[in-house]
């Protein structure tokens, strides 16, 4: 056969150019068969989900149940902590200041104090307004009326913006080293138990989590065991005619993932219909408060995660449960 040069003067510099285009060519129909039989894969496993509708639905709401627990939980918590931060008068701090200091004074460091960007609010008790206010609580009116001086000294009432404890800590100290303050001081007692409490109740949320998250593991393990069990003649028969682990491992994962996305679809559902539920009683609560505050429940970003680690423990669990049961099956 005869081999015409090519226009640049070579005979056979187009051979290797030929052999390129085919194997991309061959590289691209390969790909193209792939991702053809994984979609064919993923629409059968999820046609034969529905098929079988009450079972499939009954393993899919016991993963959405064991997802919602420790879901719902994390939502009360962050309900908890955007309280606690919005909560007037959660952290007070009290500045005595001394008793040398005149009224004018007292008003003119108030108005600086009003100014820091670290309060929220100044409220000024004045000496008098002191004096009157212990007469009323101490019972002891009489005794003080004969005193011949106001003994107390004014008071600056100050509400922190933050109600960490560290801050709070931090400005006190601030504070504390202007001439005109005496002492200042704060009960944090009380505040530093709540975010000691939250923070146990965050960690037992997290454990609660994890063990859950055996559980769905487990149950979608013993789904899909069953399934393989179901299918053992169908599997021995694909391996006599040399299908490889990952073709026959294939529609399992994918049964394993729709169980997995549908119970973290159910566990969403579960907790909108529960804090729906909880609107009604949960505004009666803060409007006795006079609190404007709306149950928040899962955004846009955590409903993602929520089926995404649905959809993860599925395929986890499926993929635990196919590896060890193929191996048991050999063809006769």
């Amino acid at each position: 056969m005869a081999v015409y040069p090519s226009p640049n003067g070579s005979a056979d510099r187009g051979r290797p150019r030929q052999r390129r285009g085919a194997g991309q060519f061959q590289q691209r129909n390969l790909t193209h068969a792939w991702l053809s039989h994984h979609l064919q894969v993923l629409l059968s496993s999820l046609g034969q989900l529905i098929r079988t509708p009450l079972p499939s639905l009954m393993t899919a709401a016991v993963i959405g149940i064991a997802l919602a627990l420790p879901a719902g939980l994390y939502v009360l918590l962050e309900n908890a902590r955007h309280i606690s931060e919005g909560w007037d008068g959660s952290v007070q701090l009290s500045l005595f200041l001394k008793p040398d200091i005149q009224a004018a004074e007292t008003e003119q460091i108030a108005a600086r104090l009003r100014l820091h960007p670290d309060i929220a609010q100044v409220r000024l008790i004045s000496r008098n307004q002191a004096l009157d206010e212990y007469k009323q609580l101490s019972g002891f009116s009489d005794v003080l009326a004969s005193l011949q001086a106001n003994p107390l000294p004014a008071v600056l009432v100050i509400q922190p913006r933050s109600n960490s404890p560290a801050q709070a800590q931090s400005l006190a100290k601030e504070l504390k080293q202007d001439a005109a303050v005496e002492i200042a001081q704060f009960d944090m007692r009380w505040l530093k138990r709540l975010f000691a409490i939250m923070a146990m109740v965050q960690r037992g949320i997290t454990i609660l989590a994890a063990l859950l998250a055996l559980a769905v593991v487990l149950i979608i393990g013993n789904t899909i065991r069953l399934a393989i069990y179901n299918r053992r003649d169908e599997i021995e028969v694909n391996k006599l005619f040399g299908a490889t682990d990952a073709f026959i491992r294939r529609p399992f994962l994918y049964s394993g993932l729709w169980y997995g996305f549908s119970g973290g679809l159910i566990a969403w559902l579960l907790l909108q219909l529960s804090f729906w539920a909880l609107q009604t009683p949960a505004r009666h609560l803060v409007s006795l408060y006079y609190s404007d505050y709306q149950i928040i429940i899962l955004n846009f970003h955590e409903t993602l995660l929520l089926l995404l680690a649905g959809t993860l423990l599925g395929l986890g669990g499926a993929w635990l449960a196919v590896s060890r049961h193929l191996r048991m099956i050999v063809p006769q």
